[in-house]
């Protein structure tokens, strides 16, 4: 990938009890520490974590959360298929993830959830299909990958939005810095 203007990269949260949550992080998403101990910046417990070879850090933990209430809006982790999210769902709620709410954007294949310290991370995975957002319905994954295929080109083909993803990915270029 080339990155031609500033590129989202990694995120981190403030957590309560390192500890549990970085276990809570490596099992969900079988992430590795690549690094943690006493940030002399912020004179906090860190652990980093990655899922890439090529990137130190795409995720981090930092010790002395203060407020009791998340502010992070979502955190999202790309899924490589159907399969993953299944098992990712099954792994999260195991381990104390909360509100599992499946949907499905017509683009994206998403579930969100509250990790075990109420921040929100949504685990997706997109469609072949693109549709403006926000756009969603509720998202059935005991049904198979081609009826969810099948399910989502119904949903979406009459939107007067509707392309495939290759048709709108080959006019990105052409946004002049994109819809406002």
């Amino acid at each position: 990938m080339q990155v031609t203007r500033p590129t989202p990269a990694h995120f981190g949260f403030f957590v309560f009890d390192i500890d549990k949550m970085a276990e809570f992080y490596l099992q969900v998403f079988r992430l590795t520490v690549t690094d943690q101990g006493l940030g002399p910046n912020f004179g906090n417990q860190l652990v980093f974590m990655s899922a890439s070879p090529d990137q130190h850090h795409q995720f981090v933990l930092s010790a002395g959360r203060k407020s009791e209430h998340s502010t992070v809006m979502q955190a999202s982790f790309l899924l490589p298929n159907l399969d993953e999210m299944r098992a990712v769902n099954a792994r999260a709620t195991a381990l104390g993830a909360t509100n599992m709410r499946p949907m499905n954007h017509g683009n994206a294949w998403s579930t969100y959830f509250h990790d075990p310290e109420g921040n929100m991370v949504e685990v997706y995975l997109d469609t072949p299909f693109h549709v403006s957002q926000p756009y969603g319905s509720p998202l059935d994954l005991s049904k198979t990958d081609e009826a969810l295929i099948a399910e989502t080109h119904e949903m979406v083909r009459n939107d007067p939005s509707f392309m495939p993803m290759a048709q709108w990915q080959a006019q990105f270029p052409a946004r002049p810095g994109g819809v406002r």
